[in-house]
């Protein structure tokens, strides 16, 4: 098959693909991209394959994967075949997300000081005050601007029928973001000629929207500004290190910080600094060992105290992980409603919750048509794919379903969108399932870059986009105008 077979010809099966409209029949907004590339050829196009990953490896754009013989440290994975949006698909999703995060922000302040939504009984109120991410330490704490998520990554996905859902909300440090701008950049310099003439949004402005919106934090005028990360042995540690860079500011670990006179300080090399607002990349568990985890090593002593007094400010505020929650998830088209009296713009998936009868019940008669997750797992663990597992697997796992059933929930398989992706092993392009996850900042205003991360299961057939499980990303072009499609 040559190369130009390759990019038009591989089977659509039953599932929506992103690219073409049928066998052989590129979408509209595709067709100049699907054209460059072949008239790139596939030499030239492996050359400029093997200089991204040389550039990947040089920049030290990696990820972590625990427990892996083969060493922890990977390149990222990266697919040169772009995904695409349009205008118009863009304009949806950004209304959507706007709405979904100004709904979530209402809930996390009136969880933590009137708590109406559960005088009103719209959700059950054990889910938030038994919720381990819920912290009664902070509970009517006075936050700037009332912002509770200052940056968000919502995971969305797009079903059988091209329709936009959500999957998940990720409130307390979503990853992800260096990814995004590395993408872009490596593609602009790689496959310049490919995006010309197409409008695409720049997503460059990132870190200083970022910038932006930590500064609004503070209401000094050149506040201090800091990232706090766990150090260099952590999974996102180069994203951390990258956008402390972008931002022009410092990246500091836990001892680099201390409280003392009622502020935090950073230590330098001209003394002690106070420090206004931290970025910060370490869990609510491990921030302050005087007030959560007694244990940690990688956070601040004290710090709770100072945050409570207004006298530091934290990106994203203690306590958002109540509302990320996978069981939380569940509820948010009935907080939008509460809150601003609309139905959601971009739909959730149908979920079962282990903690209801029902739920249990429909999850233990029908696990092979289902996903099941943990309600606090993340990065593809502790999970089960039914249609990926085995009598056997499912048995052992729904044990555990059984004995704690308030920590699962369950949704049906989707069958995710998929879209043309490079596979070295057999020089074609084949047809890999894709999520997408913008990035959204809330600060005076919210901001949303034109796009985000678009991650790829590049294990064939699996359904799971985790960089952990094997997953890669594209680059992601939204389109400025329809019409120059």
């Amino acid at each position: 098959m040559s190369f130009a077979e390759a990019m038009f010809k591989y089977d659509l099966g039953s599932f929506f693909d992103e690219a073409f409209e049928r066998s052989q029949a590129p979408r509209d907004h595709y067709r100049s991209v699907i054209e460059g590339f072949i008239a790139y050829g596939e030499s030239e196009f492996q050359r400029r394959r093997a200089l991204i990953e040389l550039v990947f490896r040089n920049q030290g754009i990696t990820f972590t994967v625990y427990g892996d013989e083969k060493g922890t440290e990977r390149t990222f994975p990266f697919d040169p075949f772009p995904r695409i949006i349009t205008a118009t698909e863009w304009a949806h999703l950004e209304k959507g997300l706007r709405q979904r995060v100004k709904a979530i922000n209402m809930f996390l302040r009136d969880i933590y000081h009137e708590q109406e939504i559960l005088k009103d009984q719209i959700i059950p109120k054990d889910l938030v005050l038994n919720n381990p991410s819920f912290r009664k330490q902070v509970k009517g704490i006075k936050l700037p601007h009332d912002i509770y998520t200052h940056v968000i990554g919502c995971d969305l996905i797009r079903d059988a029928n091209g329709v936009y859902r959500v999957l998940e909300d990720n409130l307390r440090s979503p990853s992800g973001v260096s990814y995004m701008l590395g993408n872009r950049s490596v593609m602009a310099r790689s496959f310049p000629k490919l995006l010309e003439g197409l409008h695409v949004r720049p997503i460059g402005h990132y870190p200083l929207e970022l910038l932006k919106t930590l500064r609004s934090l503070s209401d000094k005028s050149r506040p201090t500004i800091v990232v706090l990360t766990p150090g260099q042995y952590n999974s996102a540690y180069f994203e951390h290190s990258y956008l402390a860079q972008q931002m022009g500011v410092q990246l500091v670990e836990g001892r680099d910080l201390f409280v003392e006179d009622g502020y935090v300080w950073m230590r330098t090399t001209n003394g002690r600094e106070k420090v206004d607002v931290i970025y910060r990349r370490i869990d609510d568990n491990f921030l302050d060992p005087e007030a959560f985890n007694k244990e940690s090593m990688l956070g601040v002593a004290g710090i709770l105290e100072v945050y409570k007094k207004g006298r530091v400010a934290l990106a994203n505020a203690i306590g958002t992980g109540v509302a990320d929650d996978k069981a939380t998830y569940a509820y948010i088209p009935r907080i939008i409603k509460y809150y601003l009296n609309e139905e959601p713009i971009i739909p959730n998936v149908e979920t079962f919750l282990g903690a209801e009868p029902e739920g249990l019940a429909y999850m233990l008669e029908n696990a092979e048509k289902l996903v099941i997750k943990e309600v606090g797992g993340a990065g593809g663990y502790g999970m089960l794919v039914g249609s990926e597992s085995d009598e056997k697997q499912r048995k052992t796992f729904l044990e555990a379903v059984k004995a704690d059933p308030d920590n699962y929930i369950a949704q049906p398989i989707i069958q995710l969108s998929r879209h043309p992706t490079y596979y070295p092993d057999s020089k074609h392009f084949e047809p890999c399932h894709i999520d997408l996850r913008p990035y959204i900042l809330m600060g005076e205003e919210i901001t949303i870059v034109p796009g985000g991360l678009t991650r790829v299961a590049l294990k064939r057939g699996s359904l799971v986009v985790n960089s952990s499980q094997g997953g890669g990303s594209k680059d992601t072009w939204v389109l400025a105008e329809d019409n120059h499609a």
